[in-house]
């Protein structure tokens, strides 16, 4: 092919068959780019016909999967932590995982209810009101020290003579949040076991909107009493060993099911499953201790809704008195 495009380059234009000349105009600039440089050339070549594959294309945005945590614990307290099971969680599914928190219990079980968060953390009688209202599922549940029960501790300042919850009759009362079943619903029963209502029982009441404000409000004397979640006073009590010189329980209740994780009841299979399978295998992840150290939990296990049946006795009997 060189040969004969040689001696058609060294004949005039007039001599050319007008085919040869548009074959010579189409093949010239792509000899050009694939011939070698000359030795005194800097410039790069570029060969059309040898280039490497394009990058793929982008993959489409992922929808982050969003994880509500209920405010057991004050919110600075949930991202301490809560943040390293969700980077875990985000790592394994292969995509971003979003933190959503909210001042009661009722907004988480309203967003999870509308669709807007897929996972939460929430509390025995948010599920169980979830449960009735629009069939919240539930996932899984934390192991502490063994146990899959929690109970309602009532604390006081360690130097309050206050023995009972009658004796705390004209006091000043933290409950943690309407909806809590350890920080509202079972001191609203003992209070009712005593023939009366907290709103005339206690001098006054206010809400703490957390397990761990609950805490500081009696050992600061801000409340002369508080009924609390029991695995949140252990853990504060470990974290800060001097609330145990400031405050005292002098009452826990029986044992209840442990607060649960939740999912929408429209959730995918495939990412229920998936979730599942995350939170049981955690412990034997290589970052899963540190994980379940940092929630206080031993690892995360099935759970029953039977566990809650005696959540729902005592929260239908306060509902309707």
């Amino acid at each position: 092919m060189k040969i004969e495009l040689l001696y058609f380059i060294g004949m005039r234009k007039a001599e050319m068959p007008r085919a040869i000349r548009f074959l010579l105009l189409c093949c010239l600039p792509l000899l050009a780019a694939c011939a070698a440089p000359s030795a005194a050339s800097d410039i790069p070549t570029v060969c059309l016909s040898d280039l490497p594959p394009l990058p793929p294309t982008p993959p489409a945005n992922v929808m982050p999967l969003r994880v509500a945590v209920a405010a057991v614990i004050s919110p600075r307290g949930n991202v301490e932590s809560y943040t390293p099971l969700l980077n875990y969680l985000a790592n394994q599914l292969g995509r971003p995982v979003e933190m959503v928190q909210r001042r009661t219990y009722q907004e988480i079980n309203d967003l999870l209810r509308d669709g807007q968060v897929d996972v939460a953390f929430v509390c025995t009688s948010a599920y169980v009101t979830g449960k009735q209202d629009f069939n919240m599922q539930l996932l899984a549940a934390p192991q502490v020290n063994g146990a899959m029960v929690y109970y309602s501790h009532l604390i006081v300042p360690a130097t309050s003579p206050a023995a009972s919850m009658a004796d705390l009759r004209g006091k000043v009362f933290a409950f943690t949040d309407p909806m809590s079943f350890s920080g509202r619903v079972y001191p609203t029963s003992l209070v009712r076991e005593l023939g009366a209502e907290p709103e005339v029982f206690f001098g006054r009441t206010f809400f703490t909107y957390s397990h761990d404000n609950a805490i500081r409000a009696v050992a600061d004397g801000l409340a002369d009493a508080a009924a609390v979640d029991s695995l949140v006073y252990d853990f504060a009590v470990a974290r800060d060993p001097s609330l145990a010189a400031r405050v005292k329980v002098i009452h826990r209740s029986p044992p209840f099911g442990i607060p649960p994780v939740v999912v929408r009841p429209d959730t995918r299979p495939q990412l229920r499953a998936e979730l599942h399978d995350l939170l049981l295998g955690l412990q034997e992840a290589p970052e899963g201790p540190a994980i379940l150290a940092a929630l206080g939990f031993d690892r995360f296990v099935p759970i029953e809704d039977s566990a809650y049946d005696s959540v729902r006795r005592l929260t239908g009997d306060t509902a309707t008195r």
